[in-house]
């Protein structure tokens, strides 16, 4: 932790810094101008304007004094005054145009600058700053709200799914809101997540979760959901992923999982917009589970008392057809000072499984203006915030064989029915599972989440080209979650139970830095130094009563907590840390040919040991624009070729808060003691070895990439090949002989190594007046592999099923990839049906020593294929995903295998065709692993925009028609190839089990875009 004397002594520092580096003299009203050379020729103060291709008045633009040093700045307007003398030439600049020379007279000038055309030429956001993109070192992608995915997607992270190779998006569950695994070229931790740092309008956000859980009522306790749904998707207007060091070492000891940059949307030039958005959906469960019908099942049980009578297809029952509904007014504007944009959306999505809903309300406030008479001084606010209401359902990641709603309804035997005779609910009891409806009856689960996010930034010119810029920014929650399990006939919290959780998270974020820009001759130089101050606090509540009353009899516990029941539990938690950073980064480019990038970043944070506390991330690149060269420059085909190579280091920090400090509590008898000046205390005991020596995880990357442009921007992309090894990560592994506990956390000396190929291609294909059709295609190959790893191995993605308590499906082991299986190998039925299985060892007994190691979760190979074609008014976009290369273990499968048919419940039906015996024991085996391998057409949309020249008071206006995950091509029998469960074991993340899943849904939609 950081003394607030430190911290005082750091913002004077800086204020010290502004006041001198700020001009002493100048009156207001006076131009801003800096003269380095005074020539002894006559000078004369010339003025003129910078407009774009369109005449609108470009501020900011740079306008140098050729071979000098001599330079100033456009004002909002686009004007500017510099001394300079007759026949000089001017060098005018701004960021995605061509620079332009042009020689001084006597009149005033007019400079027009015309856009880059190629697409390689367009503006990227980067950490702390703007680039153009051909002039980027660094492995980056960006799209924008144009190419982003469309469809129903509450979260941001959704949109690019399909659009960036290398960046693999998986849900973890098909409910509404629920958490999303975003990796960027592999895995490169052990620890649960792989997440990358998210970066919305310059503040990083934690991936602390920011809803409350949920208890376990028997059930499982469900996840948190994605922190990433308070922002509404219709709000931003690019994402930019960061892949390599060189890109994301800016942000040091969060950047070793890759970084996304998100950026809102602002006013744009041309008149005021007010523009509403709305769509409807209708969603079904993408697929069925070939489960046995009734009379199938009744055709292959031999115990008749299992026959009940009924006819039901209980997914059918569990599943509907689900509503989504959105809406989304916004308002933007541009002035001459300044721009506005304003949002305010409501979305409302019914989970396909009935009382399942998520309800999010959002308002946004996007502000920019300038002040002072020359305009040097803008300040720019963002804001945003976020009421989200949720309906859950008990299905929990974390039951075991027995619990979770869905695998009730999948086991459900089919001749059961819903209903009794009297009309209620059948309350039936099958070795522990029980009517799904009913369940859904007497439980019910509301969580509240609100969200405030927002950051005001002061950019202050204090001479021609050097900036200052300042950026403080909180983000903060409230959740509360209100679960009730009503009294019921099960064994599940039979006499009823109210939880109520709380959690509260805040994180303050401090920024100073300068940024210097110099352009002379041919030489640009951009310097970039800063400070970084962020803390992160977290407090969470809970209390519980029991024996509750029954639904309809009297208030409900959430509105009534204090009073229902008896009380049975109180806790509560706080928690906070801290992360203090230094960051500077070069970017120098010559004559438009040779670039360079250098970055440093020094973090410390609160979460390392006092010997380890601060790390030091450095990143270093190189590019070659070829296409600039004399021997290329006459060239038809070629417009574009530049060569990359970069190296660099970035950090991970995300573990838990104070491991590396000693834990104790009081033992009535027993456990281990301290000594204190020599003397025993007894009743002592230590949970938690200190290690003041716990340090940064280290992810060290290479990369070497071509970027490419042919036939005047008609086909375009990119190749990249990349190599990332993490090294020094942390485990909770076994301690030394006599240590005071069994484990202890430290970095390992073993290593994880992800690399691989990208590839983007892209193309303009036709492009005519009525008609043009584009077309691109990316792709990623990803070879993973654990090296010199310390201990033998590491379990985790555990098992549910009768008999597999402790059965884990993951191992970690040196010489295997991350996420590889270790279990049985199944080869078959013999006659009677008896499963047989490979012996290893060759000793007549199959058991736990004949599993082998099976690779593994993580497919070889990712892409997609996006198109778009406009004809006339109508506007057609398709895109597809896919991956090859990677396996499932199918733990609902398991749970729904042939030995079912011997206990009153049902099971797949090919277990039975393929001639298992019913008294089979299951096991976790090669059975259960199945290829995820697929084809989706993730998202169709037809669109007409009609033409609206007689309505004078429209602007625009378009329908449009869409289908989401409309078909899947797959040999898997799960519901969905593209899920990961939530099974991780000891902190160590699960990779490719899926167990009972809230399904995937396919999504029909009808939406609307209005501009007035």
């Amino acid at each position: 932790m950081y003394s607030k004397t430190t911290l005082l002594k750091l913002k004077s520092i800086f204020i010290l810094g502004f006041l001198v580096l700020s001009p002493a003299t100048g009156q207001a009203g006076e131009s801003s101008r800096f003269t380095v050379i005074r020539h002894e020729i006559p000078q004369q103060t010339v003025s003129g304007i910078v407009t774009d291709e369109n005449d609108v008045p470009l501020g900011g633009a740079n306008v140098v004094v050729k071979g000098t040093a001599t330079g100033t700045t456009t004002d909002f307007d686009g004007e500017f005054e510099i001394s300079v003398a007759e026949g000089q030439v001017l060098q005018v600049s701004y960021l995605g145009y061509k620079t332009r020379e042009v020689t001084v007279g006597n009149a005033p000038l007019t400079v027009k600058l015309e856009p880059d055309a190629s697409k390689l030429g367009e503006v990227v956001v980067v950490g702390y700053g703007n680039q153009v993109k051909k002039d980027i070192t660094g492995s980056v992608s960006q799209i924008s709200s144009e190419d982003f995915k469309q469809g129903v997607n509450i979260s941001p992270d959704n949109l690019i799914q399909g659009k960036v190779a290398g960046v693999r998006i998986v849900n973890s569950s098909g409910e509404p809101g629920a958490g999303i695994d975003v990796s960027i070229r592999g895995i490169g931790s052990i620890r649960s997540g792989s997440t990358p740092l998210f970066v919305v309008d310059g503040v990083p956000l934690s991936n602390e979760n920011v809803s409350a859980g949920g208890p376990n009522f028997g059930l499982g306790s469900s996840s948190p959901k994605n922190p990433l749904n308070f922002l509404n998707t219709s709000d931003i207007a690019s994402i930019t992923v960061l892949k390599d060091a060189s890109a994301a070492a800016i942000y040091g000891a969060r950047g070793s999982n890759g970084v996304v940059l998100i950026t809102t949307r602002q006013g744009k030039k041309g008149d005021a917009m007010l523009t509403y958005n709305t769509y409807a959906g209708f969603s079904r469960v993408i697929r069925k589970l070939d489960l046995m019908d009734a009379g199938q099942y009744r055709n292959a049980i031999t115990d008749p008392s299992y026959d009940h009578g009924g006819n039901t297809d209980w997914q059918d029952e569990l599943y509907r057809t689900a509503i989504t509904q959105n809406h989304n007014l916004s308002f933007s504007r541009q002035t001459d000072s300044g721009n506005y944009y304003a949002s305010l959306s409501y979305m409302e999505q019914e989970g396909i499984v009935k009382t399942n809903d998520f309800k999010r309300t959002t308002a946004r406030l996007n502000a920019e203006e300038s002040f002072l008479d020359d305009k040097r001084l803008k300040v720019k606010m963002n804001l945003t915030a976020s009421e989200i209401r949720e309906s859950g359902i008990p299905n929990g990641a974390n039951a075991g064989s027995d619990g979770q709603v869905i695998i009730h309804a999948l086991m459900a035997n089919p001749t059961r029915t819903v209903f009794d005779e009297n009309g209620e609910y059948t309350n039936f009891n099958m070795n522990a599972h029980y009517n799904p409806l009913y369940l859904l009856d007497v439980y019910d689960d509301q969580t509240k989440t609100l969200r405030v996010l927002g950051n005001i930034e002061a950019t202050f010119r204090i001479l021609p080209g050097l900036e200052y810029k300042f950026n403080y920014g909180i983000d903060r929650s409230t959740s509360e979650r209100n679960s009730t399990m009503y009294p019921n006939v099960t064994d599940r919290t039979p006499l009823g139970a109210y939880i109520q959780n709380n959690l509260e998270s805040q994180s303050t974020l401090l920024e100073h830095y300068l940024t210097y820009n110099l352009e002379t001759g041919k030489n640009r130089i951009e310097i970039l130094g800063g400070f970084s101050y962020q803390k992160f606090y977290f407090s969470g509540t809970s209390f519980s009563t029991e024996n509750i009353d029954a639904r309809g009899e009297g208030v409900p516990p959430a509105n009534n907590p204090g009073y229902s029941g008896i009380q049975s539990g109180v806790s509560g938690y706080a928690q906070e840390n801290e992360l203090q950073s230094f960051f500077g980064r070069l970017n120098y480019n010559f004559d438009s040919k040779y670039f360079v990038t250098a970055s440093l970043r020094a973090d410390g944070s609160t979460r390392f040991g006092e010997n380890n506390k601060y790390g030091y991330f450095p990143s270093f690149a190189l590019a070659w624009a070829m296409d600039r060269e004399d021997f290329l420059t006459d060239t038809d085909i070629l417009n574009q070729l530049k060569l990359r190579a970069s190296w660099g280091q970035t950090g991970n920090q995300e573990v838990q808060n104070k491991i590396t400090q000693a834990s104790y509590s009081q033992s009535a008898a027993g456990g281990y003691y301290l000594y204190d000046d020599l003397e025993l205390i007894n009743g002592i005991v230590i949970n938690r070895t200190a290690n003041p020596d716990l340090k940064w995880e280290v992810v060290t990357q290479y990369n070497v990439g071509v970027d490419f442009s042919l036939w005047d921007n008609k086909l375009y992309g990119s190749l990249d090949y990349y190599n990332k090894t993490t090294t020094d990560a942390i485990l909770n592994i076994p301690s030394e002989t006599l240590s005071p506990t069994t484990t202890v956390w430290k970095n390992i000396d073993g290593k994880i190594i992800n690399k691989g190929l990208e590839f983007t291609l892209g193309s303009q294909l036709v492009k005519t007046g009525d008609f043009s059709w584009t077309a691109d295609i990316n792709g990623a190959t990803l070879n993973n592999v654990i090296e010199d790893l310390p201990v033998s191995e590491v379990y985790s993605g555990s098992i549910a099923g009768p008999g597999l308590s402790g059965v884990r499906a993951n191992i970690y082991k040196s010489g295997y990839e991350a996420g590889s299986f270790y279990m049985l190998k199944h080869l078959g039925y013999d006659e009677q049906g008896n499963d047989i299985f490979e012996d290893v060892n060759n000793d007549g007994v199959i058991n736990s020593d004949d599993r082998r190691i099976f690779e593994g979760a993580l497919p070889n190979f990712t892409f997609g294929i996006n198109t778009a074609l406009n004809y006339k008014r109508f506007d057609l976009a398709v895109s597809f995903i896919g991956q090859t290369g990677g396996y499932l273990v199918n733990n609902t499968n398991l749970a729904l295998n042939i030995n079912n048919l011997a206990s009153d419940r049902n099971l797949l039906a090919k277990y039975y065709n393929d001639g298992a015996n019913p008294e089979n024991t299951p096991q976790l085996s090669t059975l259960y692993m199945e290829k995820s391998d697929f084809l989706r057409l993730n998202n169709l949309r037809l669109g007409y925009t009609f033409n609206v020249d007689a309505l004078k008071w429209v602007k625009g206006f378009n329908v449009y028609v869409s289908a989401q995950n409309l078909f899947t091509i797959s040999g898997y029998s799960g519901y969905d190839p593209l899920i990961n469960s939530p099974r991780s074991s000891d902190g160590n993340q699960s990779i490719g089990v899926d167990y009972t899943t809230y399904p995937s849904n396919k999504t029909y939609m009808l939406g609307a875009s209005l501009k007035l």
